[in-house]
């Protein structure tokens, strides 16, 4: 009898047996109309297994539940594949792909994307430091498929079947152009593997997440039903009763001006000195330079230095260009408030990565703080400008001067 695989036609999980099934030759059947919430509900479908999770692999010698699992046996029910290696080192390497795709992967995708679509409570700190987490897994990746086209040896193995499963889902969920360019290597390996041609007959077209979900908002609580009044004779001379109107639902709050709009004005006005800025041409230093300093509001604005914590990571030149480029998107936000400069400095890797930022008000803004997980990465200083010194650093800085600091320039990004 064929094996039948129990789950939805577009689960991810499900994918990985489907996908090793193609390989191996082994004939999987996935039940049709299979309805969440109620097929696995069902006596029979709960003792297969009694969490009621999918999918479940029915086999002549009983069920299989996890979704690695059913891939490991789909995978060795035939002899002399490649998906599970050719040695001992290789099939070692192989279980601990997955793992790491399991444990470093996809439970980050989730622990970032389930909170957003409200299956759980979404806390701003709990994401950032699952956003952090997954950039952290993501390197190591990309770092391994620098030099590797499949994550073991020189053909697919369930490991690429289960990694690419899981990026899948997160690629088509959550993880966006502007995230994923940090990673060239991962992202040419997904295109890779979804473009072959036993995962494309069972995974389809693929299409990456335009943008991150929003937070889903709680769902107001259903009104209590009015009970239904029941009339009662009452003695002429009584008064009625009055009767309360329901009370009406408070309208919505009006939604609150950010804390830097609240600041008193300021005589810097920021997009006339964006506008200098992009406009000069030539003779940078007497007009540009010159013109910031005469614009600059030492009391509305402050100046931050920042330095890359990590740049003995930056060892490929378009990789450390595409980190500045996605935190450059992700400071969107703040563009009514800040003026920046990102500098990657350096001929011959390691590069490195330093920035000049203007910010409204005397601190870095704390919505910037809280929402774009790249700043933890950056060590911030605050520019003393009564030190002549850190005043031409912030010159050069703005100039693009090359040599910086007695190196050249690889690259020079602006945010305005």
């Amino acid at each position: 009898m064929a094996l039948v695989l129990h789950s939805g036609s577009g689960n991810k999980n499900a994918f990985k047996a489907l996908i090793a099934a193609e390989y191996t030759g082994v004939k999987v059947e996935l039940t049709k109309n299979f309805e969440m919430g109620v097929s696995n509900k069902t006596p029979e479908f709960l003792k297969m297994n009694p969490l009621g999770k999918i999918p479940v692999l029915e086999t002549p010698d009983g069920a299989v539940f996890e979704s690695n699992a059913i891939a490991r046996y789909v995978a060795r029910l035939k002899d002399n594949n490649s998906l599970c290696g050719s040695s001992l080192i290789e099939y070692a390497h192989i279980e601990q792909w997955i793992d790491f795709s399991a444990t470093e992967v996809d439970a980050n995708i989730g622990r970032w994307l389930y909170p957003r679509l409200g299956f759980v409570p979404h806390v701003p700190v709990h994401e950032e430091h699952a956003i952090a987490s997954l950039k952290r897994s993501l390197g190591a990746l990309n770092t391994h498929l620098a030099s590797n086209t499949y994550l073991v040896g020189h053909s697919v193995t369930l490991a690429d079947i289960v990694m690419t499963c899981n990026l899948y889902f997160g690629f088509v969920r959550i993880l966006t152009k502007s995230f994923t360019s940090e990673f060239p290597h991962v992202e040419r390996y997904l295109w890779t593997m979804v473009n072959q041609p036993n995962f494309k007959k069972v995974i389809g077209e693929v299409k990456q997440a335009e943008s991150v979900p929003p937070v889903q908002k709680k769902a107001a609580a259903p009104k209590e039903p009015k009970a239904k009044e029941v009339k009662k004779e009452a003695p002429k001379e009584a008064p009625k009763p009055k009767v309360e109107a329901p009370e009406e639902e408070e309208a919505p709050k009006p939604k609150p001006k950010n804390a830097l709009d609240l600041l008193p004005p300021s005589k810097m006005i920021l997009d006339e000195w964006k506008r200098l800025y992009s406009n000069t041409k030539t003779n940078f230093r007497e007009i540009a330079i010159k013109g910031f300093w005469d614009m600059y509001d030492p009391e509305g604005y402050s100046l931050w230095f920042c330095n890359y914590k990590y740049n003995d990571e930056n060892t490929v030149s378009f990789v450390t260009m595409n980190k500045v480029g996605g935190f450059l998107q992700r400071m969107d936000l703040c563009r009514k408030y800040a003026f920046g400069k990102m500098l990657v400095i350096g001929s011959t890797p390691p590069f490195k990565v330093k920035g000049l930022w203007l910010f409204r008000g005397q601190d870095i803004p704390k919505f910037v703080m809280d929402e774009v997980y790249d700043m933890e990465l950056y060590e911030w200083t605050k520019v003393d400008l009564s030190d002549e010194a850190q005043k031409e650093r912030v010159n050069a800085m703005i100039e693009d001067q090359e040599p910086f600091e007695g190196e050249e320039l690889l690259d020079a990004k602006c945010f305005k």
